[in-house]
């Protein structure tokens, strides 16, 4: 079918298309959507249960949880010890140091969360495809009329997803625009805290399913209100024109004008001397990139992006299996969240991930790139391959983390009986 792509994860955090989104919010200003807005509430994502149980039963440890008060972190120390016997890990978190520092008005914050928690896990590898840009979740749990964090800006964008409570949230204009992650807001604390004394751009109050989209450098500050409340948000870690370039310059760096040294005895306080030398390194910095490689510059921030997030999980134990179990009417498919390129060489076929290249045999560069397409196909129809040769490649490609075997109609069938979602390896 044609026309724009669904994005479904984004979806459930903005109410409005998506395309409208991208032309009138994305990077420019905050956007409110109330849960009548969207799709459906976040409680499938994390609740205050769900909360309990990874501070209690998971053997959590720092830095996967934080702790702060009156907008100061709390010393790990205070809130962590021995897991005991089998378990001797010093900062494991202890569920009875962190009952007494959220019962006098600490806020918890879960870090991590899209490493750690299944649905959370899912949740961001699909926002990621829908962005196109990194993300990270955290999750804040607030007690009732206390505040987490004072005003501040973060170096990402980020998605507010009201779970549980109500929290007020104080939102003024950036003091740095579009800060780069090297330009915190501790850098500003003066100019943060006399913006924040001026009247908010947004005063409002989220209710659980609500959601709140903030660019970076907005500040903001949010109190919870009569209850305990808990959020998640959505780190936005954004590719930015900056990194381009970034990529430029390294390439300037293969440039033995520019690499070389100013003149003996330079003055940098010698202004018309500086100025020349400037002026000279401009001028022979634009002739570079008159000529500039932008494939390479473009590789640099495809392996910055591929560096920074994860195909979907796999399950080991049920992967080596299958490929211990293949047939010709084996049906696979790439890996879900597979970021990948595949070129086709005469002596080597190459597959690069985010962290190697897998050279195979250059008989196999149709069938890998079928088999890396994206639909599932049956083993038997790998082009160009005899059914020993298709069986080998398929085995090699689960083996390495490439494709999973596409669960069978029974397999799905009863997993939605018992309630689930069937394991895509297994």
């Amino acid at each position: 079918m044609g026309g724009a792509p669904a994005r479904p994860a984004l979806r459930r955090c903005i109410g409005l298309p998506a395309e409208q989104f991208a032309a009138d919010y994305w990077s420019r200003r905050p956007l409110l959507s109330a849960s009548a807005e969207l799709p459906s509430g976040f409680e499938d994502l994390l609740s205050l249960g769900d909360v309990d149980e990874l501070v209690s039963r998971r053997g959590l440890r720092t830095p996967f949880l934080r702790i702060a008060k009156n907008g100061q972190v709390v010393d790990a120390v205070r809130f962590t010890r021995s897991g005991g016997a089998g378990a001797q890990v010093a900062d494991q978190v202890s569920d009875d140091r962190v009952l007494e520092l959220f019962a006098d008005g600490a806020t918890l914050v879960l870090q991590g969360l899209h490493r750690l928690w299944p649905p959370l896990i899912d949740f961001a590898a699909a926002l990621v495809t829908d962005l196109g840009h990194p993300v990270q979740i955290n999750a804040y749990i607030t007690p009732a009329q206390s505040q987490g964090f004072s005003a501040h800006y973060d170096v990402h964008d980020v998605f507010v997803l009201q779970i549980a409570g109500t929290k007020r949230w104080i939102i003024h204009p950036p003091v740095l625009p579009a800060p780069l992650r090297s330009q915190p807001w501790t850098d500003r604390r003066i100019e943060v805290a006399r913006a924040a004394e001026a009247a908010p751009d947004i005063d409002a109050v989220l209710k659980p399913g609500d959601a709140l989209y903030l660019p970076r450098g907005w500040l903001h500050a949010a109190t919870a209100q009569g209850e305990v409340s808990a959020h998640l948000t959505v780190g936005i870690h954004t590719l930015t024109r900056y990194a381009l370039l970034e990529a430029l310059l390294e390439q300037a760096a293969d440039d033995p004008a520019l690499r070389g040294s100013l003149p003996l005895g330079v003055d940098p306080a010698d202004t018309a001397s500086m100025d020349t030398e400037v002026r000279a390194t401009v001028d022979r910095l634009v002739t570079i990139l008159r000529d500039v490689d932008t494939a390479k510059a473009t590789d640099r921030v495809r392996r910055q992006l591929w560096s920074a997030v994860r195909p979907a999980p796999l399950s080991p134990i049920a992967q080596a299996a299958a490929a211990a179990q293949l047939s010709s009417v084996t049906s696979i498919r790439r890996r879900p969240h597979l970021r990948h390129t595949v070129q086709l060489g005469a002596k080597q076929v190459t597959v690069a991930v985010s962290d190697r290249t897998i050279g195979f045999p250059p008989d196999t560069g149709r069938a890998v790139a079928r088999a890396l397409a994206g639909p599932g196909i049956s083993i038997g129809e790998l082009p160009d391959l005899d059914a020993e040769a298709q069986l080998v490649l398929v085995r090699r490609l689960l083996l390495e983390g490439l494709v999973i075997v596409e669960p069978s109609p029974e397999h799905h069938d009863q997993a939605a009986e018992n309630g689930q979602q069937p394991d895509p390896s297994g």
